[in-house]
């Protein structure tokens, strides 16, 4: 069953307005920019609304499967064609902005509801190939890892590390990186998302690296903690707490199990060794063709139960502000007895 056949089973007799850039490229690979087109699906037919930019880009690809409407004005266009299919409810991503919103508002005899994940439950069940890219890309990132290792010494700034991954990133197959590179070295590490700077790295300092990089329009999403020279015994020591709880919580990955489950048994190994206030964020996420996507945070989702190819994140950090941090995190494929783990860099501390 084709991606958009899904989505539409569960509309039964509305439409669905379709403005999130990644769910639209899901549905149709279009890769414009972010804003440069709609979708309207309605029980019958699916449109696909851009400018005369893309007509002959979609005039290859997508006419089979929607018809594609060209013009300057998107939110006029999804008028015209809901009076055209007599459409009285609609559905709406919360990309929508709030004046194309009043716009919908205004045509009075329309029922306005939220859509709340639909498209995005259904990419988070992942296909082979975007399994195999994943894949692809995590398999890139744990090279782009060795890399640094070979050449980070002492003495370097964190934006030369960042800028010397990129370019290697780039230069070996990715596309592009999905977020700014973390690089956050000494106490700069009790930040967990401490963007690289011109700080200097000094030798005794453990060094957080978190980065995910797109291969075939799909990304990566990995971090490594490790040291420059000889860290501490307290860092070496808060190192094996988040690997051994990262374990634990990879270890009872496998299909229907809770996310407050995988949560907790990591959260409460982690509290248990006395960090439980320095571990401030979720243990992971959903990847694919955005870093961040459904389950966005797993920990907190009560309803949430992992599904058979998902790939979710697992990522414990402790944080202690004034003397550095550590997290690890791995892209875990959800199989039905288990799980696959597609990161393949190294795990234990490695000093260089």
């Amino acid at each position: 069953m084709s991606n958009i056949n899904q989505v539409r089973l569960t509309l039964r007799d509305s439409a669905l307005l379709i403005s999130d850039y990644y769910n639209i490229q899901y549905l149709t690979g279009f890769r414009g920019a972010e804003g440069d087109a709609k979708i309207l699906l309605t029980p019958q037919k699916s449109y696909i609304i851009t400018d005369s930019r893309y007509e002959e880009e979609l005039a290859t690809s997508v006419y089979d499967s929607f018809e594609v409407q060209i013009t300057r004005s998107f939110d006029e266009a999804v008028v015209q064609l809901l009076n055209r299919e007599n459409i009285t409810t609609l559905q709406f991503e919360d990309t929508l902005s709030y004046r194309e919103y009043r716009l919908l508002k205004s045509h009075s005899r329309l029922k306005l509801s939220a859509s709340r994940e639909l498209i995005d439950k259904v990419r988070s069940i992942k296909t082979p190939s975007e399994i195999g890219a994943i894949k692809a890309a995590n398999e890139l990132s744990s090279e782009g890892y060795q890399y640094v290792l070979n050449f980070i010494k002492a003495g370097m700034t964190e934006k030369e590390v960042a800028t010397s991954l990129d370019d290697w990133m780039k230069s070996h197959g990715s596309t592009g990186a999905s977020f700014e590179t973390i690089v956050a070295s000494g106490p700069r590490a009790a930040m967990p998302h401490g963007s690289a700077t011109s700080k200097i790295i000094q030798n005794g300092e453990m060094v957080t690296l978190d980065f995910g990089y797109y291969v075939d329009g799909y990304t990566s999403d990995i971090t490594r903690t490790f040291a420059v020279g000889n860290p501490s015994s307290k860092m070496k020591e808060i190192y094996e707490i988040v690997l051994y709880a990262q374990e634990l919580v990879i270890n009872t990955i496998h299909n229907g199990v809770g996310g407050p489950d995988l949560d907790q048994v990591g959260r409460d190994y982690i509290t248990s060794k006395g960090f439980g206030k320095e571990f401030n964020h979720g243990m992971g996420h959903g990847i694919g063709l955005n870093i961040h996507e459904y389950p966005q945070s797993y920990g907190g989702m009560q309803k949430y139960q992992t599904h058979t190819n998902e790939i979710i994140t697992v990522e414990p950090g402790i944080y202690v502000e004034g003397l550095g941090g550590v997290r690890i995190e791995d892209d875990l494929l959800v199989t039905k007895d288990g799980y696959k783990d597609l990161t393949t860099a190294p795990k234990n501390l490695i000093i260089v």
